[in-house]
C-alpha cells in the first residue's frame, strides 16, 4: 500500500509540472480536479515552487466549478499586474491557475546587504499595493530568498528581514497586514546557478504568492452550487 500511494503521488506531481504553471487561464483549462485530488495536486505544486505547505493549503480547496471561478478571478488579476508591473516583476499563475506568483529580484528592491526598500522599487510596490487593495479577497505569502554569498545563518536572517520589509511597505500603502504572512528561505531554494553572477542575481529574490482567501472560496463554492 505504501508503494502504491507513493506512485500515485509521483504521477500527480509529474502531471502538475507539465500543466500547472504559466500564464494559463484556469477556466479555459477546464475544471476536472476534485477536492481530494486537488489536495494531492497542491502538495505537488508546493514541491515545484519550493513551498509544500503552501501548495497543500491551496490544493485543499481546488476543484470543480468553484475552482474554475477562482481561477477566472486570478487570471484577470494576473493580466492587471502584467500591465502595471511590466518591467519590475515576473508574474505567473500557479496551482492550476488558482494562485498567482509574483517574483521580484532583490537587486531591484534592495541595495547589497540592505533591507531598506530602494527608491526605484517603491513605485512598483505602490502600483502593486493599489491592485491588491482593488482585489481584497486574497491573502499573501511573502517569501525571501538569497544567494550563497555569506554564511547560511546570515542569509537566513537577511531573507526573513527582506520579506518583512516588503510586507511593511505594502502596509504603508494600506494593504491589510492581516492578509500577509512572511517567511525567509535563505540559500535553500535557488532557481539558478550560484556559481555565476547572473545566477546569484536570480536567486536574490522575493516571491509573493497571491492566494484566494476564505471569503473568495466560500463565494465561489456558493456560486458553483447554484449553477448545478
Amino acid at each position: 500500500m505504501k508503494y502504491f500511494k507513493t506512485g500515485i503521488t509521483l504521477m500527480l506531481c509529474a502531471s502538475l509540472v507539465l500543466t500547472s504553471c504559466g500564464n494559463v487561464s484556469r477556466t479555459a483549462m477546464g475544471v476536472g480536479i476534485g477536492t481530494a485530488a486537488g489536495a494531492a495536486a497542491g502538495a505537488g505544486i508546493g514541491i515545484t515552487t519550493g513551498n509544500t505547505a503552501l501548495g497543500t493549503a491551496i490544493g485543499a480547496v481546488v476543484g470543480g466549478v468553484a475552482g474554475g471561478l477562482i481561477g477566472r478571478h486570478m487570471d484577470k488579476q494576473r493580466q492587471e499586474l502584467e500591465e502595471i508591473l511590466p518591467e519590475a516583476a515576473s508574474i505567473e499563475t500557479v496551482n492550476d491557475g488558482e494562485a498567482i506568483k509574483v517574483t521580484l529580484e532583490s537587486g531591484i528592491l534592495f541595495a547589497t546587504n540592505s533591507t531598506a526598500i530602494g527608491e526605484s522599487a517603491k513605485t512598483a510596490l505602490r502600483n502593486f499595493a493599489a491592485n491588491l487593495n482593488q482585489n481584497p479577497d486574497t491573502d499573501l505569502q511573502i517569501v525571501g530568498h538569497t544567494d550563497i554569498t555569506g554564511t547560511v545563518e546570515y542569509n537566513q536572517g537577511l531573507s526573513e528581514k527582506r520579506a518583512r520589509s516588503v510586507r511593511d511597505y505594502l502596509m504603508l500603502q494600506n494593504v491589510d497586514g492581516a492578509r500577509m504572512t512572511t517567511i525567509g528561505k535563505g540559500i535553500h531554494e535557488p532557481v539558478a546557478d550560484n556559481n555565476t553572477i547572473a545566477g546569484r542575481l536570480q536567486n536574490r529574490r522575493v516571491e509573493i504568492f497571491i492566494l484566494p482567501n476564505a471569503k473568495m472560496i466560500e463565494e465561489a463554492q456558493k456560486e458553483a452550487a447554484g449553477s448545478r
